[in-house]
């Protein structure tokens, strides 16, 4: 997020925080669409505030109408697994209330269930609640956690009449995930009609669809949004049946004043990659993201808002328990890495001091998640002239000072071992974008939009670009986008898939 700068900062500046206290919220008329509001202040002369002077700034007078209501305000950090996910875990829990026998099997039924319901989306928010487009998921998914859990009681007992027993708590416990599921559903449905519950969104386009859209999310609050305004590229002065609050370049900056959790993509009027490079930015991507299918016939799972289909986009960056699932998976692997590989570190620090003596470590300044810098630790493969070549030179793959011993550690990618301590310190990850230095950093970031997105995760040991054979002179553009192609759909089996042909790429000797 951009600083705020204004003309008279100390009058603007108090004005500004003066409005937001006070939350100027304009009543619109249900269904119209193009009632517009004026504030009950303006700022002080001149004061239009905006990070960027390089442009015109942004009319706060313009959006503040806007801002939160007290229920989006209070309610803005509620997801919707907080109340289904405990539901389901009383539901699959309560045979324990009949009897403790079978406590083995129903814990492990609850872990199971919860697992896959999480894996197939069943803890994602939904705009159309029902628990009829629910159903056949739920009953699946349920089916098949009962039949793997009771396949392995059986197998463990061979009395019929424990396994019975099991089987009865099992199908009591489905039975209660189905009730307990319909009367969350019912009650979230309540919470969003009497607007106990809404999230701020905000619409992307000006268009005939972004107009409808806004038209329902007014007349109907059963979908739990609040509608607050729009963006387009177009300047906000423009014609428009909408109250178009800003511009796409000032999007961060309007997520913020008026406290956007939710951004619909409707019918913008700008190509795909210049809108995902202002999705990407920190303030833009932490609000959950919807868009309205282009295609005729684009499936969205059942989800809509007034039968406008609408899907939900995937988190563009890794934050939350996302984030500690990979963190957690990384310190278990780097420790055990580290434990298993300690012969050959042993062997390559041995290799190396015999090589070129002293100083078997190598360290560099690279550039780290959110661009902090950090040292790398590598085995020493040669010496560099001075410290201006190690920052600037590109690659040394060729050069004759890299010995056959380097040369070989290098091929085989055994001098990166040492990164494993990188990993269990948290300066890096195992899969993750290539770490680059300083110099290359601020060059490339300066001639690619997209590269500097690829610093929303940590470096990694290896990673998907690398792994797809773009290393060495391959063009940085198309690194780039396979990083932030990583970044925009991890997951763990994705990590795997990285991992499995690094390890195929070793043994065929493909490293630099």
């Amino acid at each position: 997020m951009s600083s705020q700068q204004a003309t008279g900062p100390d009058a603007t500046s108090a004005w500004l925080d003066d409005a937001l206290a006070r939350r100027v919220v304009t009543t619109v008329a249900d269904g119209d669409a193009g009632a517009t509001a004026t504030p009950r202040s303006a700022p002080p002369a001149g004061g239009q505030v905006d990070g960027d002077t390089s442009r015109p700034g942004l009319d706060v007078t313009a959006v503040l109408p806007y801002a939160g209501s007290r229920a989006s305000t209070r309610t803005r950090g509620l997801r919707a697994w907080m109340m289904t996910a405990p539901v389901d875990v009383a539901a699959l829990l309560t045979p324990l209330l009949l009897t403790q026998q079978y406590w083995r099997g129903t814990l492990a039924m609850a872990a199971l269930t919860v697992t896959v319901f999480a894996a197939g989306g069943l803890y994602r928010a939904r705009r159309h609640v029902s628990i009829l487009d629910e159903l056949p998921s739920l009953c699946g998914r349920l089916l098949a956690c009962a039949a793997v859990v009771t396949i392995i009681a059986a197998l463990r007992h061979d009395s019929a009449a424990y396994v019975g027993g099991f089987a009865r708590g099992v199908t009591l416990a489905a039975g209660l995930v189905l009730v307990g599921r319909a009367f969350s559903r019912e009650f979230a449905t309540i919470a969003r009609k009497r607007r106990w519950v809404e999230h701020n969104a905000v619409i992307i386009g000006s268009g005939p669809i972004a107009v409808e859209l806004a038209r329902l999310l007014r007349r109907y609050p059963q979908y739990g949004l609040r509608f607050v305004g729009c963006v387009d590229s177009a300047s906000p002065l423009a014609p428009t049946a909408l109250p178009l609050i800003g511009t796409l370049d000032q999007l961060e900056q309007l997520v913020r004043i008026v406290e956007c959790d939710v951004l619909i993509i409707a019918d913008p009027n700008c190509p795909e990659l210049t809108l995902m490079e202002f999705l990407r930015r920190p303030g833009s991507a932490s609000c959950d993201l919807w868009a309205v299918p282009r295609l005729w016939g684009s499936r969205s799972h059942g989800d809509h808002i007034g039968a406008i289909p609408i899907v939900k986009v995937g988190d563009i960056t890794l934050s939350g328990p996302r984030w500690a699932l990979k963190r957690a998976s990384d310190i278990v692997f780097a420790a055990t890495a580290l434990l298993v590989l300690s012969p050959v570190l042993a062997l390559c620090a041995i290799a190396t001091f015999v090589d070129g003596g002293r100083g078997i470590f190598f360290y560099q300044e690279r550039i780290g998640r959110h661009g902090k810098p950090f040292h790398i630790i590598k085995f020493r493969s040669m010496r560099p002239v001075d410290e201006h070549e190690s920052q600037t030179n590109w690659s040394i793959a060729h050069d004759r000072r890299v010995g056959p011993i380097g040369r070989f550690m290098r091929r085989t990618s055994l001098d990166e071992l040492p990164q494993l301590w990188n990993i269990l310190r948290g300066d890096m990850s195992v899969v993750g974008p290539r770490p680059e230095r300083p110099y290359f950093v601020e060059k490339f970031s300066a001639e690619y939009p997209n590269y500097a997105m690829r610093h929303r995760v940590a470096v990694g040991l290896t990673g998907l670009a690398q792994v797809s054979g773009l290393r060495g002179d391959t063009p940085i553009s198309d690194r780039a986008r396979f990083d932030n192609y990583y970044i925009e759909n991890w997951s763990l089996w994705l990590d795997a898939k990285v991992l499995i042909r690094t390890v195929a790429e070793v043994f065929r000797g493909g490293g630099r």
